[in-house]
């Protein structure tokens, strides 16, 4: 039996071959993770994901090379493609010819030319992308919060600093005519996610939300955590195209879409929770998923076995943070009690903002070990 489910009405914005909105079904969405530079096998993974029923895949550019690359990656493959800047906005102008949408965090604009206002930036990103038929997404992140929007709020809120940043940039694309843009904000606590994305759509109900839980990590952990925020959002009408980030291995990156194929399906159905009481007692590991950014695909094993290595602390209310890149992996391990982000020879160990050293990857299990067990002690110390 369908539910019927009362979207928001949020307005239609077309990505290449598909539209996202309201009128719309709900849109399912990946990344790649090979490197962008290596053509061949970017190519194999967007088809690959096209074929498992991607209605857009989403490439990391990062330098001028990989914005060369993106030409003849497009010429091969018949994906409606989304290109994810970094720092530099002004790659832009380079890939914006060969994709149908251009993904923007707010918080890496202040990162190059910083002596510019982010307006100027934002009025820039919105003419090429005009100029070149693409659509925009402005994706917040709670580890890459712009600091000037972090600012004004108290340490222990990360929610008011998304919610602000992104109706600052709706705002400002809206007064310039440009409203072919849709809206992501991402956390790894599925119930933060489920917050800012509600308040989100009380705000600008008719702005189309792309929704996911960023680090979801491993299977199944990760798909549970992903379907757990889309349930109360998608029930509530909120969203309009999805994205299940795993941490699994190029060869699996379309269980992505399957999982989220499945989510849409189990709501539809009404095989939904009506009440979530999800890891408050017990260790939660996040790891993000594998994409172009990860300099060391050994951070896939790495994030497995730290799984396996930590069972014996499951009772424990502990977040160990498991990040795969120098991007998103300093401040989005800020938060957990520990984190591990991985560069391209060695693992950075740290207790929330702390730094505890850099680790060689076959050194850094027992180290991890070392500082979860004096944590656990602690915490028992302190409840005796």
């Amino acid at each position: 039996m369908q539910v019927e489910i009362q979207r928001n009405p949020t307005r239609s914005v077309r990505i290449g071959g598909i539209h996202i909105g309201a009128q719309h079904p709900i849109a399912v969405q990946s990344m790649t993770a090979t490197r962008t530079q290596d053509v061949d096998a970017t190519v194999a993974q967007a088809n690959a994901l096209h074929a498992a029923g991607a209605d857009v895949v989403r490439v990391a550019v990062d330098s001028v090379k990989d914005a060369a690359a993106l030409a003849e990656i497009r010429r091969q493959t018949e994906a409606n493609l989304s290109v994810d800047l970094q720092e530099n906005y002004r790659l832009a102008e380079q890939v914006a010819p060969h994709v149908d949408k251009i993904r923007y965090n707010p918080g890496h604009l202040y990162h190059h030319e910083r002596q510019k206002p982010w307006q100027e930036k934002v009025r820039y990103l919105a003419q090429v992308a005009a100029d070149n038929d693409c659509a925009l997404r402005v994706g917040v992140n709670c580890g890459s919060v712009d600091p000037a929007v972090r600012n004004r709020y108290a340490p222990d809120d990360s929610v008011g600093p998304m919610l602000d940043s992104a109706a600052e940039h709706c705002a400002l694309l809206d007064a310039i005519g440009f409203t072919r843009y849709c809206v992501s904000l991402k956390d790894s606590d599925p119930a933060k996610v489920v917050e800012v994305n509600r308040r989100f759509a009380e705000l600008r109900p008719d702005v189309p939300l792309h929704l996911g839980v960023t680090e979801a990590g491993l299977p199944p952990d990760g798909v549970v955590k992903t379907r757990i925020a889309f349930e109360q959002l998608l029930s509530r009408g909120i969203g309009d195209t999805i994205r299940v980030s795993l941490t699994v291995s190029n060869a699996r990156k379309p269980e992505e879409i399957a999982a989220g194929r499945q989510i849409l399906a189990d709501i539809a159905a009404g095989r939904v929770r009506s009440v979530v009481d999800y890891g408050l007692s017990t260790l939660n590991i996040i790891s993000c998923p594998s994409c172009s950014r990860v300099e060391n695909e050994a951070f896939i094993e790495l994030a497995e076995q730290v799984k396996e290595m930590t069972r014996y602390a499951r009772d424990h209310a502990i977040t160990i943070a498991v990040m795969g890149c120098r991007v998103n992996g300093p401040g989005e391990t800020d938060d957990a009690d520990l984190g591990l982000w991985c560069g391209p020879s060695v693992v950075n160990l740290k207790r929330g903002s702390e730094s505890l050293g850099q680790f060689a990857y076959d050194e850094i299990l027992p180290k991890l070990k070392a500082v979860l067990d004096e944590l656990i002690a602690r915490r028992g110390a302190t409840l005796a």
